[in-house]
């Protein structure tokens, strides 16, 4: 017998979806968040991963020509395409339903409206290395904290859904160089703090099984939203924490089954939320004197193969 919400035909609910959980787990998890997640989406170009039955997870962008009339769409020039791309505005409810009964299990917003040319916040992604523990995650997140605090940043945090951390920064209008140049330097800051625990060395190798703090998340990037489901077993989600409570959490206490219960009627995203800051004019500058980190792992790459075949 089939089902509707919203007016959203579902099918095939008692379908597995991922590490034992069903279709109906994921449609009933983000329709008892949409009321939290749809302001964290709300006019953003959308980015999502779908799994289909029998295939492999994938990134969708572009929107498919099946889609309803219902669903909001941005048209945008993507340059690593080199063509317009529509994207969807996931801006209520009945478009998520749609989402989640197409096995889209991960939201990831871009970081600024559509129409607009400066992002909302300042993000930092949280990785531990391969093998290291949540724990070390959550002290490098007190570093970054703590170089925020020392510029009079305040910032807001939640797990990642996967193994890490994210900090969100939400900021007044800046350019996207200025924001992009002083989440680097805030980065960096927070190495120097405890250079033992945390790099920000972007090539791996170079990590020495230290927490990456991962400044990149800027521009055209997207970030995995808050309440987010994640492709993980269990399908985690990635929920926000408070930093008093930081120390005494793990990814796994949030799934698409506990988490709703755990947030009854709240938005800690929304509660933990600063106010937009200002950027420091001192933190961008020296931001601007770090290289970008993407482009200097390229540079070095090829030095380290040139060097191999002499």
């Amino acid at each position: 017998m089939s089902e509707e919400r919203d007016g959203v035909p579902l099918t095939n609910l008692d379908q597995p979806v991922f590490g034992g959980a069903s279709k109906r787990d994921l449609v009933d998890y983000l329709d008892a968040v949409s009321d939290r997640i749809l302001p964290v989406l709300a006019d953003r170009p959308l980015t999502v991963q779908r799994i289909l039955r029998g295939q492999e997870p994938f990134m969708q962008k572009n929107l498919p020509k099946y889609t309803p009339d219902f669903v909001q769409r941005a048209t945008l020039w993507a340059d690593s395409s080199k063509r317009e791309v529509s994207y969807a505005l996931c801006n209520d409810r009945r478009t998520l339903i749609w989402f989640a009964n197409q096995r889209a299990v991960e939201y990831h917003p871009a970081l600024m409206p559509a129409g607009w040319d400066h992002p909302t916040h300042m993000i930092l992604d949280l990785d531990p290395p391969e093998g290291g523990g949540f724990d070390l995650a959550i002290r490098a997140a007190h570093l970054v904290r703590e170089a925020l605090a020392n510029d009079g940043l305040r910032g807001a945090v939640k797990t990642s859904g996967a193994k890490g951390v994210h900090v969100f920064v939400p900021i007044q209008a800046h350019a996207i160089e200025d924001v992009a140049a002083a989440t680097r330097a805030v980065a960096a800051r927070a190495e120097r703090i405890d250079p033992v625990l945390a790099t920000t060395a972007f090539i791996r190798e170079d990590r020495h099984g230290k927490v990456f703090l991962d400044s990149t998340r800027a521009g055209g990037a997207t970030v995995a939203a808050a309440y987010s489901p994640r492709l993980r077993d269990g399908l985690p989600v990635s929920f926000p924490v408070g930093w008093d409570d930081l120390d005494s959490v793990t990814p796994a206490d949030f799934t698409v089954r506990t988490a709703p219960g755990l947030l009854g009627d709240r938005d800690p995203w929304a509660e933990h939320m600063p106010q937009p800051q200002e950027l420091p004019a001192d933190l961008i500058a020296e931001g601007h004197t770090i290289p970008v980190a993407r482009v200097q792992a390229m540079h070095e790459g090829k030095r380290r193969a040139r060097a191999r075949r002499e």
